[in-house]
């Protein structure tokens, strides 16, 4: 099963709310996820962005595969530099 990071919309007609959530990459994109890790808000100024970080990584270190928009949200709360610091301080430590 190939794991997506991906955004799940939710919200009325115009004013999208997104859930980022883990799902199998052969769901649909508002069907079944797995696990929720946050939510993105773009329609508020600046935008709100909630994301559970030890669940993120969880699931970015077994590899599952975040979408473009996921992995810059990711980058922006700091996340994507997190994991590249585990997995270099892991080869360092080999």
């Amino acid at each position: 099963m190939a794991v997506k990071l991906r955004l799940k919309r939710m919200g009325s007609k115009g004013k999208p709310v997104y859930r980022v959530v883990a799902a199998d990459s052969r769901n649909k994109r508002d069907g079944k996820a797995i696990e929720e890790l946050g939510f993105y808000d773009p329609t508020k100024e600046p935008a709100v962005v909630k994301i559970d970080r030890e669940i993120a990584l969880k699931w970015l270190k077994t590899g599952a595969e975040p979408t473009d928009t996921v992995r810059d949200l990711f980058k922006k709360q700091g996340i994507m530099e997190e994991l590249h610091n585990i997995r270099m301080s892991k080869k360092s430590g080999e």
